[in-house]
C-alpha cells in the first residue's frame, strides 16, 4: 500500500481518502479502531469504493503496526488518529495519552526501524498554544479582538500545554518534530484551527460549527430547540473547509522536501473568522429563524481568539484557503439536511 491513513474512518480521514481519487483507491489502507460509533458510517462509504481497511488500535498494538509498516513500507502516512475531545481528556487522561502520545510513538518507532523513507504528516491542534492569555483582548459587541492590526497567530508563539488533551497532542506534536531532527525522519506537523464540512459527525464536545448548524436545522425542520453556549459567545475561531484541508494534505506530500521537519498553523485566516454569536446570527438570517440559547461557564482553558496566520505555509507551499465561510457553511447545511444528522443532536 502506498498510503496509510490512521483514523481513516474519521472526518478528515474519510474525506482525504476519497479526495485521492479512484485511481489511487487500491493503494490506500485505512487504519482505525472504530471506537467512535459514527466511524462505521464512514467505513461503509469507503468499502463501497473498495478501499482497504484494517481495524487496529495503534496505541495498543505496537507489534501489529510494526508488521504493517515493515510489510508495505508506505510512501506516506497521514496520521489523523487520536482522541480529540477536551472533555474526554479530563475524564480519562490515561486513555487520552494512549490515543495521542503512545500511538504516535508507536508509528514513529515503526518508521524508524523499518521504513525510514516514509513521510509522516501529523494532524495537531491550535491547543498546543494554551489559552493565549498573555495577549490583550478587547470585548466588542459580537467578538473579542486584539488591537494593532492583528491578523493571526504564527508558529512563533510559545507552546503552553494546558489540559490533558493539549498535553497529549502537544507531546505527540513535539515527538514528530524531534524524530525529524534526531533520526532524520520525514515528518511534518499541521496545527489545525476549526475544520468543518461534509461527513463530520460532530458532538456537543467536538465539531462546534457542525453542531450549531445542526441545532439550527433541527429548530427549522422539527421543533424549536434550546441549547447552551459556553462563555459569552464572543470567542473567535477561523474556519477552514475540509476541501481546503484535503488539498493541503495532497499538496504536502508531493512537495515534501520544502516542508520536512516543520510545524505549520493551518486555518481559514482572519477573513474566515467567526465568533459563536456571529455564527448564530448567520444561521438565523440564512434559515429565517430565531434561535433560543442560554449561556453557561467558559470551557476550561478556552482561547478567546484563535485565528491562524497562514504566512508560513503559503511561503513554503503556496497553500491558502479557497472556500470562504459563507460558501462552506451553505455546503455544510445542505449535507446536514441530506444526511438527516440533525435528528440526533
Amino acid at each position: 500500500m502506498k498510503y496509510f491513513i490512521t483514523g481513516g474512518c474519521g472526518f478528515i480521514g474519510t474525506n482525504l481518502a476519497l479526495s485521492l481519487g479512484k485511481k489511487n483507491y487500491k493503494k490506500i489502507l485505512i487504519l482505525d479502531n472504530l471506537s467512535k460509533i459514527t466511524a462505521n458510517k464512514n467505513l461503509s462509504i469507503l468499502k463501497k469504493e473498495n478501499i482497504s481497511f484494517k481495524k487496529i488500535d495503534i496505541g495498543k498494538s505496537k507489534q501489529k503496526i510494526e508488521k504493517l509498516i515493515k510489510q508495505h513500507k508506505p510512501k506516506v502516512i497521514f496520521h489523523l488518529a487520536g482522541q480529540v475531545a477536551m472533555s474526554t481528556s479530563l475524564k480519562k487522561p490515561d486513555f487520552d495519552f494512549q490515543g495521542n502520545v503512545l500511538a504516535t510513538i508507536n508509528l514513529l518507532e515503526s518508521i524508524r526501524k523499518f521504513s525510514k523513507k516514509t513521510i509522516l504528516i501529523f494532524s495537531s491542534t491550535n491547543k498546543v498554544y494554551g489559552d493565549l492569555k498573555n495577549f490583550n483582548y478587547i470585548e466588542k459587541k459580537t467578538r473579542f479582538i486584539i488591537k494593532n492590526n492583528f491578523k493571526g497567530f504564527s508558529e512563533n508563539n510559545y507552546l503552553d500545554f494546558k489540559s490533558p488533551y493539549a498535553c497529549s497532542k502537544g507531546s505527540a506534536d513535539q515527538y514528530v518534530l524531534d524524530y525529524a531532527r534526531v533520526f532524520n525522519l520525514n515528518t511534518i506537523v499541521f496545527r489545525h484551527s476549526s475544520v468543518y464540512g461534509g461527513r463530520q459527525f460532530f458532538t456537543y464536545d467536538q465539531g462546534w460549527v457542525g453542531w450549531f448548524c445542526a441545532q439550527a436545522i433541527k429548530h427549522k425542520l422539527i421543533k424549536k430547540t434550546k441549547f447552551s453556549i459556553s462563555g459569552n459567545g464572543k470567542q473567535v475561531r477561523d474556519l477552514v473547509h475540509i476541501e481546503d484541508i484535503t488539498r493541503l494534505y495532497r499538496l504536502s506530500f508531493k512537495n515534501f522536501k520544502k516542508l520536512k521537519g516543520n510545524a505549520y498553523n493551518i486555518g481559514g485566516g482572519l477573513k474566515n473568522s467567526l465568533s459563536i454569536i456571529e455564527l448564530i446570527n448567520f444561521l438565523e438570517k440564512k434559515l429565517n429563524i430565531k434561535l433560543n440559547y442560554h449561556k453557561i461557564n467558559n470551557r476550561l482553558y478556552d482561547q478567546k481568539i484563535f485565528i491562524s496566520d497562514n504566512k508560513k505555509i503559503y511561503k513554503d507551499l503556496k497553500w491558502k484557503p479557497n472556500i470562504d465561510y459563507k460558501k462552506g457553511l451553505d455546503q455544510m447545511l445542505k449535507w446536514i439536511k441530506s444526511s438527516k444528522i440533525y435528528k440526533n443532536v
